[in-house]
């Protein structure tokens, strides 16, 4: 069994919205991981006294005791039932109904002796690695499914200089079009204070046999396959196996840092946090 993981914040003057974490059972039966990409919220009020990475490592900790504790729940119902928890934690001094209430994506896996479970929400990955060397990614493509309207005002922002009004114009109104979709028919869906979003996750089994490797990545990683181009997912696990999780953020900051305006790689933030999380079950 081989465990590593990594995560380090976009920004070192800002705190790490993303969560991750492993865990194998005092049994010795199977065991899971759990990442998560805090939501970062627009400037203003959004309804909580309390800042995303406080909202991550609360509903990070309920999924992964959950998952290694109550075997005999699935992973939307574990991710369901943590959403809960959380939200009773808060619900007393936070208004859970604002639209911008602490939310993130998910990604989960939980392995047995035969079976390899699995569920992502939102916009981070999960690459299973068949024995073959061939990678099949678990996407929920949702977040990249926005109507047409919406994926213009993105493109419109992006071909906006960064500090310009007009690009600060342009965000507002491409962050208001992205809210009205977010936890909505027909838009995509994340883990906030509504534990019904759990049986929108991508969610699935394959036999423990027919893997070699698990690894989960927030957005923040993921772009370095995604964004930058620098390889196939393929390539990204066979980096991580063979470098560990810390290379690959080293390689994400290694590109951003050579394109600091996202003149040459058009994305939302020039610096993301990212984590990292490889199994070789």
């Amino acid at each position: 069994m081989r465990i590593e993981l990594a995560t380090e914040p976009g920004d070192p003057q800002r705190p790490n919205e993303d969560y991750a974490s492993a865990a194998l059972p005092a049994s010795g039966q199977g065991g899971a991981l759990v990442l998560l990409d805090g939501v970062t919220p627009p400037e203003g009020d959004y309804g909580c006294i309390h800042p995303v990475p406080w909202f991550t490592a609360r509903l990070g900790g309920a999924m992964l005791e959950l998952s290694v504790s109550h075997r005999d729940m699935t992973l939307p119902e574990v991710l369901a039932a943590a959403i809960s928890r959380t939200a009773d934690i808060h619900r007393a001094t936070c208004d859970l109904s604002h639209p911008r209430t602490p939310q993130a994506t998910v990604v989960a896996a939980r392995w047995s002796g035969d079976t390899v479970e699995h569920l992502v929400l939102s916009d981070s990955v999960l690459l299973l690695e068949r024995p073959d060397g061939s990678v099949h990614p678990v996407l929920d493509p949702r977040l990249d499914d926005m109507p047409p309207a919406v994926r213009e005002r993105r493109a419109a922002v992006r071909a906006l200089p960064r500090g310009s009004a007009e690009r600060a114009a342009a965000v507002r109104k491409y962050v208001r079009a992205v809210e009205s979709l977010r936890n909505a028919e027909g838009g995509f869906f994340t883990a906030a204070a509504d534990p019904a979003v759990a049986a929108r996750a991508v969610s699935g089994s394959t036999p423990r046999s027919g893997l070699r490797s698990l690894t989960a990545l927030s957005d923040g990683a993921g772009r370095w396959a995604e964004v930058f181009h620098e390889g196939s997912w393929a390539d990204c696990v066979a980096l991580v196996a063979a470098q560990g999780p810390q290379a690959l953020i080293d390689r994400v900051r290694a590109s951003e840092a050579a394109d600091p305006e996202g003149a040459a790689y058009p994305r939302g933030k020039a610096r993301d946090d990212a984590a990292v999380i490889f199994v070789a079950p």
